[in-house]
């Protein structure tokens, strides 16, 4: 079941294009379809590709979309700015947390975090933080863990 506040439109829209047999594409869509229904604004020409199944449509608006000649739908934009907020707070959570633990001593001048990367929140879909480090506002550290770019 799609999630509207969580999850990407694209990851729908890229599972129609990725199944293969005819039940199986059938069903993406009619989740596709129903997806589109969740969401507010939506793009006439996502629309048609959608409601006439139309296969080749789709893929030049998907490669558009990931080649950056087209913005990504206003959906999938709120959804990874959410994310990439969500992110920074953890982030910033969990350095504090370091910074502030005992052992520092009474006369030191306290300590700085050396965390440079966290493992995000699971409340996203991991398709929302691939699509940011494709993105370039992320860094894969591998094993599950994200690093922001350097400034």
């Amino acid at each position: 079941m799609f999630d509207p506040q969580m999850e990407l439109l694209l990851t729908a829209l890229r599972a129609v294009i990725a199944s293969e047999s005819d039940g199986s594409r059938a069903e993406r869509w009619a989740e596709a379809s129903a997806a589109l229904e969740t969401c507010a604004e939506i793009e006439e020409d996502v629309l048609t590709a959608v409601r006439t199944q139309d296969v080749e449509a789709l893929e030049s608006i998907l490669t558009a979309w990931l080649s950056g000649q087209r913005h990504l739908l206003v959906h999938d934009r709120d959804v990874l700015k959410r994310a990439l907020k969500a992110y920074r707070k953890r982030l910033k959570v969990t350095r504090l947390d370091a910074e502030t633990t005992l052992g520092g001593g009474p006369m030191s001048s306290g300590r700085k975090s050396t965390i440079l990367g966290i493992t995000p929140p699971d409340r996203y879909p991991r398709a929302v933080w691939d699509e940011l480090v494709r993105q370039g506002r992320l860094l894969d550290a591998k094993q599950g863990m994200y690093e922001l770019p350097p400034d």
